[in-house]
């Protein structure tokens, strides 16, 4: 059978040979050479990406800092990076602003932003007085203060008080987790009633609404984001940025190490699902003329800050109405009647007098004023101490 077998192929092998030939093909088809790759220095070296450059050809990186330490997933280090976008985005030279922190996760922060700009990592909650004493000598940077609800709620929150009453040209961030990250999370004064971290008993105690406290003190421009919504949180802070006066804004930031869990108000799920947006926030620079922009079909208002940029809030359901105080103050106890986080700019005036109008400070920075004009001479303090003593 098997030599039988084998006549019969050997019969039929070249009629497949020939059949395969008149349709055009041979029997066994021949792979393809491969193309030599060209050496190494004949390649086309791809063209680097263009830099994009902000309105001062600065580009991003001029804007960033060093790595950042804090836990993976910490909503510090979304903030920190609008930080960065704001900052880049409206054209401020990075040596033109001054960061400003005290003690805790939040206060590391600045290590991670604005690498080229100024400093301070004061002790804990007293940003407010060192932020006051360099901004009254030297009132032409941007002071950018960036604390936690320990750190301003609990220790420091004596000098927010009087820094918002003084109406001190800063922007003041409070990244708001609810608890103390740095010393095993225990909760903070702003810890939800009801809320419950992820070891430990439920919040019983009454928290602090820091948004609340800076309305009732005259606080200029109040608002509250959430590290989630970075494009909210953009336009907020870039308008706080071109306000004239004092600008607090409350972000909630979970903590991922010990307070994001379900049990949890301020976990990234609980505020995702139980979050009051009071309008939809876009903010244009002075330097990009409005009529150039988009206009929402819904209604919407326009706020003008102190540098001609504009902040505008776009209606999403009832019309809230910032310049308004006492509706103000009601969505913020609504919202916590309903165990919710309302956000958005919550309260703005412009009419109020900043600081250094109050204090009568001369256009120049006392640091750049010299010597011989500040110190008075020996015959003008008598003087002065004469008429003390009339």
């Amino acid at each position: 059978m098997s030599e039988q077998k084998e006549k019969t192929e050997r019969r039929e092998r070249p009629e497949r040979k020939a059949r395969a030939e008149r349709n055009g093909r041979s029997e066994r088809k021949e792979r393809p050479q491969r193309k030599e790759r060209p050496a190494r220095s004949e390649r086309r070296e791809r063209a680097p990406r263009p830099v994009k450059l902000n309105v001062i050809n600065e580009p991003k990186e001029s804007y960033t800092g060093g790595k950042s330490s804090l836990c993976p997933g910490c909503g510090h280090d979304q903030i920190s990076n609008v930080i960065i976008s704001a900052a880049w985005e409206n054209g401020i030279q990075p040596h033109r602003i001054a960061k400003m922190s005290g003690i805790g996760c939040s206060s590391k922060t600045p290590a991670y932003y604005l690498g080229q700009s100024h400093g301070f990592n004061t002790v804990h909650g007293r940003m407010p007085s060192v932020t006051t004493g360099a901004y009254a000598v030297n009132k032409d940077l941007l002071y950018i203060g960036v604390s936690g609800d320990g750190d301003s709620a609990s220790i420091g929150i004596g000098q927010l008080i009087h820094a918002i009453r003084r109406n001190m040209d800063m922007v003041y961030i409070v990244e708001n987790n609810g608890v103390y990250g740095l010393t095993k999370g225990q909760y903070s004064a702003t810890a939800d009633i009801g809320s419950k971290k992820k070891k430990g008993p439920i919040n019983k105690t009454q928290p602090i609404d820091l948004c609340a406290m800076a309305i009732n003190l005259g606080c200029t421009f109040v608002a509250r984001s959430f590290s989630g919504s970075k494009k909210q949180l953009n336009a907020i802070l870039k308008a706080a940025m071109s306000h004239k006066g004092f600008a607090l804004i409350d972000v909630i930031s979970p903590c991922v190490t010990f307070n994001n869990n379900d049990e949890s108000m301020r976990s990234y799920g609980y505020v995702k699902d139980n979050e009051i947006t009071l309008h939809m926030t876009d903010y244009i620079p002075h330097f990009n003329p409005i009529p150039e922009v988009e206009v929402p079909e819904g209604n919407y208002r326009d706020i003008t800050l102190h540098d001609g940029s504009t902040i505008r809030l776009e209606t999403i359901s009832d019309t809230h109405d910032p310049s308004d105080a006492v509706a103000a103050l009601t969505a913020l106890h609504q919202a916590e009647t309903q165990a919710k986080h309302v956000t958005g700019l919550l309260y703005f005036d412009n009419t109020k007098a900043s600081l250094v109008e109050d204090l009568g400070l001369v256009d120049t920075p006392l640091i750049d004023i010299p010597d011989t004009d500040l110190r008075p001479s020996e015959s003008m303090l008598e003087t002065i101490n004469e008429a003390f003593l009339a």
